[in-house]
């Protein structure tokens, strides 16, 4: 494993965290009571909170599927992982291509107490975590380095994690860094929530995740494209994640989240 496992004590208990209140939607056991509060008073709100939590896991699986099985990409850097909740991203690339190397990323120390546990790739294959910031890209481009060869092309996965970083903290900043940063080839899987279907449970839900200290941003379709401008997208494009090559029946009424796969010429 890369870098150094955390200390128990840095995981704040006394605040809800959105990769475990994630974790509580998609039916986890590794979130605590302060993630399920939030958890409950969300779904209260948005009765598809839930089912949008598990759309969006399916659609990270859909992509990740097409692009190791379609592109003949092999590395995968998974920003925000939603681990420890399964199955993973490297399960999904590694079933399809038991070599393909991915390197996690995150900040919340309970990822990391649970990733040397849960990080079981193929034998074939390399799976490695980073501790980092999503908000430093230079410093996850350092890191990833060591395991990832930049100069073929990268899956960049930034799947639920822009809703969590507003405009002017940088959000645009770290897509580009990271994108500029990958060879030609590359792809970025991105999803990011949208107020464009239920504008007032979405703006409820903001209030929500604010009254427990979390920032979350909403953004139009006109919003998410921006993110890749300058790529070339896959059909069908951007869309609702449920609607992104689906594989079963869409889940009944609107998913605020959009979701797109592009490649880097």
């Amino acid at each position: 494993m890369a870098g150094t496992g955390p200390d128990i004590q840095d995981i704040d208990t006394t605040r809800p965290h959105p990769a475990r209140v994630y974790d509580w939607f998609l039916g986890g056991k590794d979130n605590y009571p302060v993630d399920e509060q939030l958890g409950r008073q969300i779904a209260a709100i948005d009765g598809g909170a839930p089912k949008a939590a598990r759309a969006n896991r399916a659609f990270m699986r859909r992509a990740t599927r097409a692009l190791a099985a379609e592109t003949g990409i092999r590395q995968f850097l998974d920003i925000g992982t939603g681990i420890p909740t399964e199955p993973n991203l490297h399960q999904i690339a590694q079933s399809v291509v038991p070599d393909a190397r991915v390197v996690y990323v995150d900040n919340d120390p309970i990822v990391l107490a649970h990733a040397s546990a849960l990080l079981r790739g193929t034998p074939e294959g390399v799976t490695e975590y980073v501790q980092a910031d999503a908000r430093n890209p230079h410093a996850i481009l350092e890191q990833a380095a060591r395991v990832l060869d930049l100069d073929r092309p990268v899956a960049l996965s930034l799947i639920a994690l822009l809703h969590f970083v507003a405009d002017e903290d940088g959000a645009h900043g770290l897509v580009s860094t990271l994108v500029e940063a990958l060879a030609p080839g590359s792809a970025l899987v991105l999803s990011t929530m949208t107020a464009d279907f239920e504008p007032e449970n979405v703006r409820r839900g903001i209030a929500a995740y604010a009254a427990g200290g979390v920032t979350l941003v909403a953004r139009s379709h006109a919003e998410v494209s921006t993110f890749f401008r300058g790529l070339d997208l896959l059909e069908p494009g951007i869309v609702p994640v449920a609607d992104w090559r689906p594989d079963e029946a869409p889940a009944d009424g609107p998913i605020s989240l959009y979701g797109g796969v592009a490649r880097k010429p």
